[in-house]
């Protein structure tokens, strides 16, 4: 999949004009194939997936995107198209400058700059969690929902996390608290920064109204220990602190399974 097909490429063009160039992104994620398209009518994404589990993703991702060209709820990529074909799915979005956190993070030229990001992460989180909205609600408690999926990767071998640990993740369930609008993969993997602020979530399959502890897991995953990194994270995120407790059943527990 990592050639464009010209019966695909004629479908993409139908969608964004004629394809001038194509280029492989340098930061890939591990469940697609992504490409910079530059077309007649401007630059573009194309995210590409082959695996049935990564295509039910892509396509969660699709529908997410394109209700949020209506909703504009969220800060996130424009949706174009989807295109599913026999052995893999297309899904076109906008072409957005900059780079991931953890890339930002890497190349900080200083502490105030690392600082600068990391407040605007947890800003950015913190705006989501406060987003006043229903449309995303399921009758179905979202931790419950992710427990039966979880129970379905394990038996299908999809997954790192075991039955055994799913067992204590059902017994041990934290305390519930108000669900909101989640990104529900929010690492810093997950946010593009532009100008020294994170601006822009992607990578958005997991978009639902849920348990708002998960993405602050998953956000403060890489630096959890550095005590300095998370007070400049929640110098911007002031929604919820979760305890050690918390965190480990979230990060350590749940995100095996995802």
């Amino acid at each position: 999949m990592k050639k464009i097909h010209s019966d695909l490429q004629k479908k993409i063009e139908r969608v964004i004009g004629n394809i001038s160039e194509i280029s492989l992104l340098e930061e890939q994620g591990c469940t697609s194939i992504v490409r910079k398209i530059k077309s007649s009518k401007g630059n573009y994404l194309l995210k590409s997936a082959s695996s049935e589990k990564y295509q039910t993703w892509l396509k969660a991702e699709a529908l997410i995107l394109e209700k949020q060209n209506q909703e504009n709820l969220l800060r996130v990529p424009r949706y174009y198209g989807f295109i599913e074909e026999q052995d893999g799915c297309h899904l076109i979005m906008s072409f957005e400058e900059g780079v991931t956190l953890t890339t930002a993070l890497k190349n900080a030229a200083s502490k105030s700059e690392e600082m600068e990001l990391i407040m605007s992460f947890g800003q950015l989180l913190d705006q989501l969690h406060r987003t006043n909205t229903d449309v995303h609600q399921d009758k179905n408690a979202w931790l419950d929902v992710q427990l039966k999926r979880a129970e379905g990767y394990v038996k299908l071998g999809q997954c790192d996390g075991s039955m055994e640990l799913l067992e204590l993740l059902k017994s041990k369930k934290p305390l519930p608290v108000k669900q909101t609008l989640i990104h529900g993969d929010c690492t810093t993997d997950n946010v593009l920064v532009s100008g020294r602020k994170v601006k822009l979530f992607i990578d958005v399959s997991g978009t639902a109204y849920g348990d708002p502890r998960y993405d602050e897991a998953l956000a403060i995953r890489s630096f959890f220990r550095n005590e300095e990194y998370k007070n400049f994270f929640y110098e911007g995120y002031k929604y919820y602190r979760m305890s050690p407790e918390e965190f480990i059943y979230f990060n350590d527990g749940l995100y095996e399974f995802f």
